[in-house]
């Protein structure tokens, strides 16, 4: 497995992808990205249909967790929501996700049921409350490679100046990335790196459509951001694909019409690795 922290100490930081479930994530190492990010929102999507608003379980996103860990090799930054409840379950929720193959577990300070962070109506615990759950997650990770990665979503709830007040609890708390979530301008986002950046990994989390203004890796990288993550994008991309496709199979009862822009059932076997599948079973096969 791909360890987080000196990819997060290149010049180029390192770009994670959102992922929800073992083929999105297979597609994006293929692509050539070194990390991922397992998204409870894309989870929630997904495998739920529903809207960000915590409905997703501990268990579920291990299972899901642990079907890419057993698909690829990269790096995996996993959202923790907020550890599923006190400091407890956080020390439950970081040794499952651990030995289910995450190389970095997010923690945030909302309250139960979180939301989306770039919604409305969010509530916060403590900020005392969050530091306990930090320290419990950084007690209870078996390795220190194991990045804990802080959250919090104080802007939207208390303003911008307790946002950065809260980000510097949970610095000196322990954690390993800050993730000051949904500031709503550059000048925010400049203000956070100005603060925070010369002295721990920042992440920035850009949302198509939410508070934040969306910027180029390079751009983000000049701010001092050191992870970034797109987690919904790839939701976000085939949803209205498959709606096309979908109003196209319900007026004319056919795929004709989509057949070249569309994978074959070979070009899929391609990039679901079936040939090395198959070398692999015949070179156990009838074994003396």
């Amino acid at each position: 497995m791909t360890d987080f922290r000196p990819l997060l100490m290149r010049a180029e930081g390192v770009h994670a992808p959102g992922c929800y479930d073992a083929l999105s994530a297979a597609l994006i190492e293929q692509a050539g990205f070194e990390a991922t990010y397992l998204s409870g929102a894309s989870i929630a999507y997904t495998q739920l249909g529903k809207p960000d608003i915590g409905l997703v379980s501990m268990s579920e996103v291990a299972d899901v967790l642990m079907r890419i860990r057993d698909r690829i090799g990269l790096a995996i930054a996993v959202d923790a929501d907020t550890g599923f409840g006190n400091a407890l379950n956080v020390e439950r929720t970081v040794r499952t996700f651990e030995r289910a193959g995450a190389n970095a577990i997010q923690l945030e300070d909302q309250t139960l049921p979180k939301r989306c962070g770039h919604l409305t109506g969010k509530t916060l615990v403590s900020s005392g409350e969050m530091v306990g759950k930090i320290k419990a997650a950084l007690d209870t990770r078996q390795s220190e490679a194991t990045l804990i990665i802080a959250r919090t979503d104080a802007i939207a709830v208390e303003g911008f100046a307790a946002a950065l007040d809260r980000a510097e609890a949970y610095l000196e708390a322990g954690a390993d990335v800050l993730f000051v979530e949904a500031p709503s301008s550059l000048e925010e986002m400049k203000q956070v790196c100005a603060r925070f950046g010369g002295r721990v990994p920042l992440l920035a989390n850009m949302v198509e459509g939410g508070a934040t203004p969306v910027k180029t890796r390079n751009e983000l990288l000049e701010l001092g951001y050191r992870l970034i993550i797109s987690p919904g994008a790839l939701v976000r991309a085939i949803t209205p694909v498959m709606e096309a496709l979908l109003a196209e199979l319900c007026e004319t009862g056919s795929s004709h019409a989509w057949q070249e822009r569309m994978l074959d059932l070979s070009q899929l076997n391609q990039r679901l690795e079936l040939k090395e599948i198959l070398a692999q079973a015949e070179s156990y096969a009838d074994c003396e």
